[in-house]
């Protein structure tokens, strides 16, 4: 275990450096995009959706229903943006609705 530098080092501030040294931000942007996509298209969007996959900055959703996916893909930009601000940065640059 690597001696720390700073022994006054807040408790966020280690774990990022935790998650730095690891290399775990890919699969924490995993798992934080599900939860973001769930709390913005809300229950009824969620009840349809079936798989969230993040590979580089593509957003693959599968939606059980083939109406619903119409209507979502009239708003991509909006989705897009609306999550990256959620996120807090821009790390979804194309959503690709299945």
């Amino acid at each position: 275990m690597a001696r720390r530098t700073n022994e006054n080092m807040s408790i966020s501030e280690a774990l990022q450096e935790f998650v730095q040294d690891n290399k775990l931000q890919k699969g924490l942007d995993k798992v934080h995009v599900r939860e973001v996509w769930n709390s913005q298209m809300g229950p009824a969007i969620e009840k349809y959706t079936t798989a969230i996959k993040l590979e580089r900055n593509t957003l693959y959703v599968q939606l059980s229903s083939s109406v619903l996916r119409e209507e979502l893909s009239y708003g991509k930009e909006k989705i897009i943006r609306m999550l990256n601000t959620e996120l807090g940065r821009e790390l979804i640059k194309k959503l690709v609705l299945r």
